[in-house]
């Protein structure tokens, strides 16, 4: 049986096509597997593969108990396919905090802190002089800018900037220009329920006794969102009271200002004004320079949950 290769549950583009490149890889090293994915696409993640004549990965539930699977863009448990810890894990490449992992046997564990997992897939293709086909290098370069937000996000680092620039020409788009459109593609709300926003990007984070969920919806008018908030906060609490969630956080990203607004509920949520030093205003507040999930809205809520 085929090794399954995936990330995270409610897939971004980074994760969607990382798990496409690590499959061409592997099967060029002659391994047998096959790409896989633990939810549906968003509008941004179609457009790359429509953009590039990609088909998308297939649709899986869960895993079975012994399956043998290859984690790309993610390894907290919670985060990843049913029944995971029943999984044999063969490999992880990944860009993300090491958290509520562990496996009964050794295995290749590469984690890197870039803004990008495509951004590693890149170097491991040219560690094995593997060739690089137009397909996935556009695929790769369109998980870099979906990830650092076409380069504006804090994540961002000198080897995501390096790798896009020597992905564009095999890729034949200008990143700027395809950038743009890419993450417009993504970024309208208005055809979305407030369960589509909440659910389309959001991960659960264990952060010591407590338990975050955290949402985000990158969007280029904040207001198509924020018009919606009852809605929303309705929403939100309804998830609450189903998970036990200490902590739900929408952020709401305007990807051309690069800035935020949140909206906040939980027995936790005053933690969100100590750790970015704001005040809610009826569980709203403005972040200034705040786009990154990963490297500011996390690291400041676990630490404030401290």
């Amino acid at each position: 049986m085929a090794v399954k290769i995936f990330g995270h549950q409610n897939p971004d583009t980074d994760t969607i096509t990382s798990a496409i490149v690590l499959a061409d890889i592997e099967t060029k090293l002659g391994n047998d597997v096959v790409a896989a994915r633990l939810g549906e696409l968003n509008g941004e993640t179609q457009y790359a593969l429509d953009h590039f004549g990609v088909e998308a990965p297939g649709l899986i539930a869960g895993v079975g108990e012994g399956d043998e699977v290859i984690l790309v863009d993610h390894n907290e448990f919670q985060q990843s396919a049913e029944n995971i810890g029943q999984a044999n894990i063969l490999k992880v490449v990944d860009h993300h905090r090491i958290a509520n992992f562990q496996t009964e046997g050794p295995l290749y564990y590469r984690a890197e802190p870039v803004g990008c997992t495509a951004t590693i897939l890149h170097k491991i293709y040219k560690e094995k002089d593997l060739e690089i086909s137009r397909e996935m290098a556009g695929l790769m370069l369109s998980a870099i800018i979906s990830d650092t937000l076409l380069f504006k996000s804090p994540t961002t680092t000198d080897e995501d900037v390096e790798a896009a620039r020597a992905l564009q020409e095999t890729a034949g788009v200008d990143p700027d220009e395809y950038g743009v459109e890419m993450l417009k593609a993504g970024a309208s709300t208005k055809d979305k329920s407030a369960e589509a926003l909440l659910t389309g990007d959001a991960k659960t984070f264990e952060m010591g006794p407590k338990t975050t969920r955290i949402a985000q919806v990158n969007v280029i008018d904040v207001d198509e969102v924020l018009e919606r908030k009852t809605e929303l906060t309705e929403a939100i609490q309804k998830e609450i009271d189903a998970e036990g969630y200490d902590l739900f956080v929408l952020v709401i990203t305007n990807i051309l200002e690069s800035n935020s607004s949140v909206i906040a509920l939980g027995t936790d949520a005053g933690v969100v004004e100590q750790a970015f030093d704001v005040s809610l205003d009826e569980d709203t507040a403005f972040l200034e320079g705040v786009v990154s999930r990963k490297k500011q809205v996390v690291p400041n809520i676990t630490k404030a949950l401290g």
